[in-house]
């Protein structure tokens, strides 16, 4: 029955590393109170079940548990899968028992510990592990979630890595559960009865692609021709999934009829599949459907809501429903069935929920029979015996009558039910079927596998093998992807006689457990041996065939086909026909006999009988005493050099020859008592020439190889003594040793010339040494030696592995020898010349037997050096492509490519144009030219050819996996160029590179960059090393102001000069008493004094209540809440201090009249001040914002705030919509202002349905006229209003915008509606009009019949009211009985909302014409008319309407000023002095309010100094007690003067400037007189828009900033605490709209401390001024973005940055949103700003003009000064100064210091191991002490570097200086100059191909030759010699290649001693 491939004799070989095995969740179980636990404790005494030998008393307990109770135990390993920091392999394991799930993780080197367990509720099913795919934000890409899955009857319980938690429900019980690479493949339990239908029953497999996606059915796609192979649900009910996996993704299944496995493959639906399977088709298609009326269906269906009548149906009685094929699933069919999850089991008679009824009964409704379909299915989900009247589907016991009654009157399912339509259920995934057993007729029913897994073998072909235990077979079937590796094709099974087996993956093997009970190691289907387990006895006796069913412990998959012959016997009668069940059972009772009967005797020596769990190379062996084992497998090879050369060999060999080479090594090499790891490679090389046909004791050094190793187990045994020359005895006995038969596989005496003369006598002549033709590698000899020689080339270029590249070399010298292949000698020769020479002996191959040899075309007579190849890249010579085997040298792949790329500059060469720098061998002979794979070449974005070719070479490099660690390994010459590339790319990196390519170049600034870390998050590891700390206050005083959060280190940085931060902190602290001082005169009476002290304390306290407003602008953004607390709220204080005695003054004392409600607003600001501090960033949900409700009512108000906050900055979305109505329902006015403009904030411009109706209730115009009155308060209102407007921001809602018109001028109603406060609700109609179409100007679509601007303009100015329009018509029909207004407009109320509504449609379109209308009149009686505020409001409006032309100078604002007033005045005119002041001054307030708002966040100079300027005018004003201050008014000018100040605040804000914090602070003083609570307002605000989030943030200039500008500093500030009569309170807060992050802060990537740097800045080019560049000292703010060009980091202290904005701005924004982080890096030599501000400390100060005197002068202790590099300062202290016990000569140290001093200088501390690298080789070349030439190879790729880089010119950047390179170029010339002067005679006879010459000139001689790249000469110096002239000789020369200066040097040995070693006549050789 097995057809083995390939069979060896037999062998054996020794398993590790033995330990028991116990799964480490029952030990940690075991201390887990759980009930599993107790009932073990009770099964035994406890004495005996804690015993001391724990593990085995809890297996003994185990035993006795019964069978039950032990299923609930299970486990499963895995190999370890997240990425851990060092690379160590571990295993998980993941144990189930109860209701406990433990996940623990162990590896060799560490005991296991627990990673996460979980306790669930009901007993666990089965737990898994699975990835789910979890699609990611920004991009298409997936990211796979680690999960455990836990399933329990009714749910599945998801837990991921990350900590996220799941509950997914089953709609339905399920029998198993499958981890896919989709996510979760969930089989239905099918019930007994579902198989006995015709017609198909339900789908039984689902999907679940994430915990929170539905679960959809799976889609089948069975293979065949014949009509029923089309698309369906998977609905098979007699399909078992036996196995499934995700690389690749398939499932196997089993279908219990024809007893055979299919194999499908999983993938996604597509398209078509999902639409053929959700049409519904209109014709009948079962037989018995076309007969089924659409009524009497629906007739059913309303009886089966009377479940609940008595006398239920049997159990058993229950039939599946038919479903169509082509019909849709649809949700109900899976929803019904909940309910019988709720019922207690599904026979038995219970109540049915009716919800899921009327989802039944709504299904029911149907089109035509066809359709009908869905709802039979699904009411047969109750298991109830529905049946269809037709007598034909009777196949069940006869059904209970009760379903035939008719529709009964008291019916529970309404008519009405019936109508909403049902979505079908859309499938997901597709199983595609790719192979199918062939049936074969004598299967049985027990044929399902029991286990399946996939395995690989050793030449990688792949195999999917099942495991038939009833048989006792292992089937392995071989696949293979397709070309287009999009599909599978399976095609050969082969079996093998195995009672158990497991995948051992990382050695591509498997074990093998045979019925006889001997461990078998597989591969593929190849036996390599048995396995020896120290330990065990191989079992001399075999048991009965069939041992396996009871002794194996219960399954993880428990289907009825393996759960154990007593269900089988049960079920085999009743499924099957009884022929076979009873020739079946007396089968299995004498299976239980014979077992029982070996019971006894199993007992005594344990055997193995199952394996399980296997992880990597290690797997478990289950015993029949019940214990278990580990064991490991050993690997093929630990050496890397063995298992290289494996891999090479594995490539060129046929498949079936490689397959017996490494069977055999394995074998070999794994041998009990085998050889230790050192002894490896000679081991390898032996067993490898032997396989070759050579005789290994006749060779010398392989002779020499035998004895350090004992060869065989049988020599083992007789422990060989390892003599050198070893004797004859011993060598007769290897002869004919087993193992040297072996290894020859032919008998060796018969055609063995070695005879026992040989040895004994040296006398007779040894006959020559000739190769066994016979042996299997023999005629692949040329091949192998080939891809040897390419590993070896590979080798040479890895430092680490080049020690290795020698020992491989003695082999390929002996190949190329015995090849007759004399360049490759020569070149082995060259590189290793002491090593070679001393081989001598050459193997004879019979010229009849060359023949035999297959030469591959691609053995060259020239070798294949891959350091030629690259110096001829750089002499710009054309070489032939190299070759490369694909997989195995990707070392020489990488640096041949870069070398093109980068040298040779040919930009295809990585991707295109690869073949022709490099050529794929293939196995096939040939030549096969074909693109390079590479292992990523997808994802490389290959730049354009405008990109320098090393920023190119960097990216491609980091593409494809290439690191600095890999760099470091790379031999110094090779290496230099990339290094080169990467100093350049070092320079200006582009800003959107990757990651990787940023660490390749050594850009951790731009790494970090691309890590989103912010500020607040690094705090912890940035410390604050600042030396500007602010002064120590007590924990009290931080905790309760509310501003303790503003990030100390930035501040510091921006003014470090003073403490103005503090001195912010200490104005705007609302949290501490005030002090009250007040002097007690004499005649005061103490009562008076106190009344006097308490007027003073409520004057203070109004600049008390409006500073929360200024706090939230100072604090914003600048803390990330804990979400475990609450946010903390800073208490507002109005009690004050009076000194000296510091006696409380309180307001509540009853002495003076306090207004009513004064508070309330003030703590609305003071809670929006503590939301404002939550950044945008934070962690913030539903509950935490619920949870921060205080509970005592007093706190509502700052509630109210803190959500309005909350909305400001974003976090409002996550309110979950019942919050929102719970809010709104208590009817709290404040809470539903805050919470109204919160919601419409967060939803900015949205449009957003859900919230416009929130709004909407709110405001009666937007209501139905007949809608009932809803009292809403009139600030709601008003709230809800400005909320329409955000929410439809820039949108140009057509009704909106008509609605808002016309609520402009809405008149007063009867019965006091609308007759207090109208200004405010006319002005935020005014303003949300604005907003809804703002900056749309006159392209207002669809509105011209609204004649939007001449309505606003006649609000504006008057006239006679229009006729309301629309809905709002009834609700004015009668007048009001309060206001008398007539007929014509009130211009007081309409007039602000219709001037800022005007100017926000036509914001910045520069309209003049309507600009225009703004105008201020031009004559005296017509200014009389208008009110001085109103003027302001107009020239801000006309001013932002002319963006443009708005000018930072004093002309403009005066231009302003109509004529009149500016002109002299005739005195007999009658004019009114105070009417003119008064508008002159409200005309200047608005002209500076339009250029703050023009400059707003600009800190531009000229406009502050033009506002400063004005300023100071207005307060000489206010400071004159004369006459014009009189004429203006004290509130006029204070009006005016707020304005100014706010005007300059938004010029300067974010930047805290100090001129204005004096004003700020001058004003903050002026309590009392006029200073009411809104001038206070004005001027904290103008305070908080100075330090606008702690100087991280300031104010943008779009068009929505400038909306929510104009909302929030609207010109009339509130009299009082409670004054919303002109405007909102609330809305001053919608400041922050406007406000966006631009602060620059650099921080040193190193150190994580923020730090200076300077920066250059360019702006665009706009009509104003040309392209500028500025310099900026960072941390600053930037200027808008749209203004700029790019951002630079400029040197010379750190690396340059540069961010080119015209690509891309959305780089800028990210860094600026995440607390604007820069990272940055300092140069080396350098030191930061702030220890070093002018730079004089600096190393380079110093050698700026004398450079070499810099290196003299330079001491190795100052480098502590100048580099922080740790490498850098300890080189200098161990090698740059002379230490006690180490003697250095000076001039090594003198040496050394210079190279350091040379990598800093020029920044490239990396260079210092070539520096010294390259010092070393001349060293060792004059000393002649060199080994091998390998140096010089790399010395000469660094001079052709060098040269070829000279020939482009001086300018390029050289990575080594200018000195030192020529000095060490210099000392070789001498030394080999001097060498060649003396022997000339030795180069001469090498070039006649005459005997090389002894050790010590062979090295000479070789070095000479690498180093002046002289090719190999035996064959060309015919061609060379008896040149009768230079220029002949030059002719000859020109086709070797060799250099010319080269060529100068061999003149004198060519042309003859006569013409001297002068060259030619007149030129000195050193010119060369």
């Amino acid at each position: 029955m097995s057809d083995v491939v390939f069979e060896e004799t037999a062998t054996m070989i020794a398993a590790g590393e033995l330990q028991s095995f116990v799964p480490f969740g029952r030990e940690h179980c075991r201390n887990h109170p759980t009930a599993f636990n107790l009932q073990l404790r009770e099964l035994q005494p406890a004495s005996e079940l804690w015993s001391s030998d724990g593990a085995a008393g809890l297996v003994g307990s185990l035993q006795e548990v019964s069978l039950q109770e032990r299923e609930r135990e299970s486990w499963q390993l895995r190999k370890g899968c997240e990425v851990r920091e060092e690379e160590v392999e571990f295993e998980e394991e993941l144990y189930a028992a109860g209701t406990v799930v433990v996940w623990s993780q162990g590896s060799r080197t560490q005991a296991s510990n627990v990673y996460k367990a979980f306790t669930v509720d009901g007993p666990v099913q089965q737990a898994l592990w699975c990835n789910f795919a979890a699609p990611q934000k920004k991009k298409d890409e997936e990211e796979a979630e680690q999960t455990v899955c836990i399933v329990q009857s009714s749910c599945i319980n998801v837990h991921t890595v990350s900590g996220k938690d799941f509950i997914a429900p089953l709609p339905f019980p399920v029998s198993n559960v499958w981890a896919t690479k989709f996510g979760l493949l969930l089989e239905r339990k099918n019930t007994a009865t579902d198989a006995q239908l015709p017609g198909e029953s339900l789908p039984t497999v689902f999907s679940m692609l994430h915990p929170l996606d539905e679960i959809a059915p799976v889609v089948c796609k069975p293979a065949g021709l014949f009509e029923g192979s089309r698309v369906q649900y998977a609905s098979d009910a007699t399909m078992n999934i036996v196995f499934s996996c995700c690389q690749p993704s398939v499932v196997v299944s089993y279908d219990t009829v024809q007893g055979t496995h299919s194999v499908w493959a999983l993938r996604p639906v597509t398209q078509d599949e999902r639409s053929t399977v959700l049409r519904c088709s209109a014709e009948p298609v079962g037989t018995m459907l076309g007969l089924m009326a659409s009524g009497l269906l629906t007739s059913h269906l309303r009886n089966i809501s009377r479940l609940d009548s008595p006398g239920g149906p049997g159990p058993g009685t229950g039939t599946s429903g038919a479903v169509t094929s082509g019909s849709p699933l649809h949700y109900g069919a899976l929803h019904g069935h909940q309910s019988r999850i709720m019922t207690s089991s599904p026979g038995s008679n219970s109540r049915v929920h009716s919800p899921s009824i009327s989802n039944m009964a709504a299904l029911s409704r149907a089109h035509s029979p066809g359709m009908a379909a869905p709802s039979f299915s699904g009411a047969s989900r109750f298991n109830t015996s529905l049946h269809s009247p037709s007598p034909r589907v009777h196949h069940g016991p006869v059904p209970s009558p009760r379903v035939h009654r008719g529709p009964s009157p008291n019916s529970t399912v309404n008519d009405t039910m019936l109508a909403p339509e049902l979505e079908p259920i859309v499938p997901d995934l597709c199983m595609e079927q790719l192979w199918s057993e062939a049936a074969g007729g004598h299967r049985d029913m027990s044929s399902q596998a029991s286990k399946v897994f996939l395995t690989s073998d050793l030449c990688e072909n792949r195999y999917l093998c099942f495991l038939v235990e009833s048989h006792q077979q292992l089937r392995c079937v071989k696949f293979m992807e397709s070309n287009n590796t999009s599909q599978l094709i399976f095609t050969s099974v082969t079996t093998i006689a195995a009672k158990d087996a497991e995948p051992l993956q990382n050695i591509d093997a498997m074990l093998v457990l045979e019925a006889c009970g001997s461990l078998v190691l597989y591969t593929g289907t190849t036996r390599v041996s048995k396995v020896f387990v120290p330990g065990l006895l191989s079992p001399s006796f075999s048991l009965t065939n069939h041992l396996s069913h009871l002794g194996t412990p219960a399954e993880n998959v428990s289907t009825p086909a393996n759960a154990g012959s007593r269900h089988l016997q049960r079920l085999d009668d009743a499924a099957m026909p009884s022929p076979v069940s009873e020739l079946r059972g007396p089968n299995i009772k004498h299976h239980e006999g014979s077992f029982l009967e070996d019971y006894s005797f199993q007992q005594a020596t344990p055997c193995i009988h199952a394996l399980r769990d296997s992880a990597c190379n290690r797997v478990t062996l289950e015993l029949s005493s019940g214990s278990m084992l580990r064991i490991s497998i050993p690997e093929i090879a630990t050496s890397e050099l063995v298992r290289k050369c494996l891999q090479a060999i594995r490539f060129i060999l046929p498949k079936e020859a490689a397959m017996k080479v490494l069977v055999k090594w394995y074998n070999i090499y794994n041998a009990p008592g085998g050889p230790s790891a050192h002894v490896e490679w000679n081991l390898f090389i032996t067993c490898f020439m032997t396989l070759m046909g050579y005789n290994t004791e006749r060779l010398n050094w392989t002779r020499n190889l035998h004895f350090e190793v004992p060869l065989s187990p049988v020599i083992a045994a007789k422990k060989a003594r390892p003599s050198d020359g070893g004797s004859e005895e011993d060598l007769d006995y290897l002869l004919g040793s087993h193992y040297h038969r072996q290894m020859n596989s032919q008998p060796v005496c018969s055609c063995n010339p070695l005879s026992s003369e040989t040895l004994s006598s040296g006398s007779s002549p040894p006959s020559p040494l000739t190769l066994d033709s016979a042996a299997p590698l023999f005629p692949h000899i040329p091949a192998l030696f080939y891809v040897l020689h390419l590993l070896h080339q590979e080798l040479q270029l890895d430092e680490l592995q080049r020690a290795r590249a020698s020992s491989l070399v003695c082999l390929l010298q002996q190949l190329a020898r015995d090849l007759q292949l004399d360049q490759y000698v020569d070149l082995y020769w060259r590189d290793y010349p002491s090593l070679i020479s001393g081989f001598t002996e050459s193997c004879v191959i019979d010229q009849t037997l060359i023949g035999q040899m297959q030469r591959p075309s691609f053995l060259r007579e020239e070798p294949p050096c891959v350091l030629s190849f690259l110096i001829g890249c750089l002499r710009a010579d054309p070489s032939p492509p190299f070759p490369c085997l694909p997989g195995i040298c990707e070392r020489t792949r990488l640096l041949v490519l870069s070398y093109a790329l980068y040298i040779v500059g040919d930009e295809s060469a990585t991707s295109t144009g690869a073949s022709k720098y490099l050529v794929k061998l293939s196995a096939g002979q040939k030549y096969c030219i074909s693109e390079p794979h590479s292992r990523r070449q997808s994802s490389v974005k290959l730049q354009s050819s405008s990109e320098s070719l090393a920023e190119q070479l960097v990216v491609w490099l980091a593409s494809e996996g290439f690191t600095l660690k890999d760099l470091e390994s790379v031999p110094f010459g090779v290496a230099l160029p990339i290094r080169e590339a990467i100093y350049r790319c070092r320079e200006q990196p582009c800003s959107d590179w990757s990651e990787e390519v940023c660490l390749l170049i050594g850009r951790q600034d731009l790494t970090k960059q691309a890590h989103k870390m912010t500020l607040a998050k690094s705090k912890a590891s940035v410390g604050s090393g600042l030396s500007l700390d602010p002064p120590v206050a007590t924990e009290a005083d931080e905790e309760e102001d509310g501003m303790s959060d503003i990030i100390q280190e930035v501040t510091g940085l921006i003014w470090s000069q003073d403490l103005r931060v503090q001195e912010v902190r200490r104005l705007l602290q609302s949290s501490r008493p005030v002090r009250v001082r007040v002097v007690q005169l004499p005649e005061v009476s103490d009562h008076e004094y106190i009344e006097e002290k308490e007027n003073k304390l409520l004057q203070l306290c109004q600049r008390t209540m409006a500073l929360p407003v200024g706090r939230g602008l100072f604090t914003l953004f600048s803390y990330q809440p804990v979400p475990t607390e609450p946010s903390p709220v800073p208490k507002l204080n109005l009690t004050g201090r009076a000194p000296p005695r510091n006696t409380m003054v309180d307001l509540n004392s009853g002495n003076i009249d306090v207004p009513p409600n004064m508070t309330s607003w003030p703590s609305f600001h003071n809670g929006v001040a503590a939301g404002l501090k939550i950044a945008p960033a934070s962690q913030v949900d539903s509950a935490w914002i619920a949870y921060n409700k205080p509970k005592s009512p007093e706190l509502a108000n700052e509630y109210a705030g803190f959500l309005m906050a909350l909305g400001l900055n974003g976090h409002l979305t996550k309110l979950a919509t019942i919050n929102i109505h719970d809010y709104l329902t208590k009817g709290h006015e404040m809470t539903s202002i805050g919470l109204l403009l919160g919601v419409s904030s967060a939803k900015l411009g949205s449009m957003d349905m859900s919230i416009t109706r929130l709004l909407g209730i709110h405001i009666p115009a937007l209501l139905p006229p007949t809608s009932t009155e809803l009292d809403v308060p009139h600030n709601v209102q008003v709230a809800a209003v400005i909320g329409i407007g955000l929410v439809y921001q820039g949108t140009g809602h057509r009704h909106n915008a008509e609605v808002l018109l016309s609520e402009i001028g809405r008149p007063p109603g009867p019965e006091m509606e609308y007759c207090t406060d109208r200004e405010s609700y006319s002005l935020a109609a005014g303003l949300a009009l604005g907003m809804v179409c703002l900056g749309h100007g006159s392209n207002l679509i669809g509105m011209m019949d609204l004649n939007v601007p001449e309505q606003l303009y006649q609000y504006m100015v008057g006239g006679h009211r229009r006729p309301q329009a629309g809905s709002s018509r009834e609700r004015h029909k009668s007048p009001s009985y309060q206001i008398k207004e007539g007929d014509t407009i009130n211009v007081d109320v309409t007039c602000p909302g219709a001037t800022l509504a005007l100017a926000m449609i036509y914001l910045k379109t520069n309209n003049r014409s309507i600009a225009d209308w703004l105008k201020p009149p031009d004559t005296w009686f017509l200014l009389d008319f208008i009110k001085p505020e109103f003027l302001l409001l107009r020239t801000l409006a006309r001013c932002i309407i002319m963006w443009d032309e708005i000018l930072p100078n004093t002309e403009w604002v005066k231009s302003n000023i109509p004529q009149i007033m500016r002109g002299t005045f005739d005195p007999s005119e009658d004019i009114n002095m105070e009417t003119m002041a008064q508008a002159q001054d409200y005309i200047t307030a608005g002209a500076c309010m339009a250029l703050g708002l023009r400059f707003a966040g600009s800190a531009n100079s000229d406009a502050f100094d033009c506002l400063y300027e004005f300023a100071r005018t207005f307060m000489e004003i206010m400071t004159f007690a004369g006459t014009a201050a009189v004429q203006t008014g004290y509130y006029n000018l204070q009006t005016g003067l707020s304005m100014i100040l706010l005007a300059m605040s938004m010029v300067m804000s974010g930047t805290g400037n100090l001129k204005v914090l004096q004003l700020c602070r001058f004003f903050h003083k002026r309590t009392g007189g006029e200073m009411n609570y809104g001038f206070h307002m004005s001027h904290h605000m103008s305070l908080g828009l100075l330090f606008l989030g702690g100087g991280r943030y300031t104010l943008s200039t779009s068009n929505s900033a400038i909306a929510a500008l104009l909302c929030a500093l609207y010109p009339h500030f509130p009299a009082h605490s409670t004054d919303n009569r002109y405007h909102l309170q609330a809305l001053r807060h919608l400041a922050v709209l406007a406000a966006e992050p631009r602060l620059l802060v650099p921080v040193d990537v190193d150190s994580l401390k923020p730090c200076y740097a300077l920066l250059e800045v360019t702006y665009k080019e706009t009509k104003w001024y040309t392209e500028t560049t500025v310099e900026l000292m960072a941390p600053t703010m930037l200027p808008e973005l749209h203004l700029l060009k790019r951002v630079k980091v400029k040197g010379p202290r750190y690396w340059e940055l540069s961010v080119d904005l015209s690509r891309e701005t959305l780089h800028l924004q990210s860094i600026l949103s995440r607390d604007g982080v820069l990272y940055v890096k300092l140069r080396a030599g350098q030191l930061p700003y702030k220890d070093d501000p002018q730079g004089w400390k600096s190393l380079l100060a110093s050698s700026v003009h004398h450079h070499r005197s810099g290196v003299r002068a330079f001491k190795p202790e100052a480098i502590s000064t100048f580099t922080s590099e740790p490498a850098l300062v300890s080189f200098a202290e161990f090698f740059c100064k002379t230490s006690e016990g180490v003697q250095h000569r000076d001039d090594t140290l003198v040496l050394f210091s210079a190279m350091l001093y040379e990598c800093v200088t020029q920044e490239c501390p990396e260079m210092l191991p070539t520096y010294i690298a390259i010092e070393q080789a001349v060293g060792a070349l004059c000393r002649a002490d060199l080994q091998q030439t390998f140096p010089l190879w790399q010395l000469r790729l660094v001079v052709e570097l060098w040269d070829s880089r000279g020939q482009r010119g001086p300018d390029h950047h050289s990575l080594l200086t200018n000195e030192f390179l020529p000095v060490m170029k210099n000392m070789v010339d001498l030394q080999l100059d001097r060498w060649l002067a003396d022997n000339s005679g030795v180069l001469r006879s090498y070039m006649r191909g005459e005997a090389l010459p002894e050790a010590a000139q062979s090295i000479m001689l070789a070095s000479f030759l690498v180093y002046r790249s002289i090719p190999s000469m035996r064959n060309t110096h015919t061609q060379l010699e008896g040149c009768s002239s230079l220029g002949d000789l030059l002719e000859r020369s020109s086709r070797l290649k060799i250099p010319l200066r080269d060529l100068l040097r061999l003149i004198p040995v060519l042309l003859g001693p006569g013409s001297g070693p002068q060259g030619p006549p007149g030129v000195p050789l050193q010119a060369f």
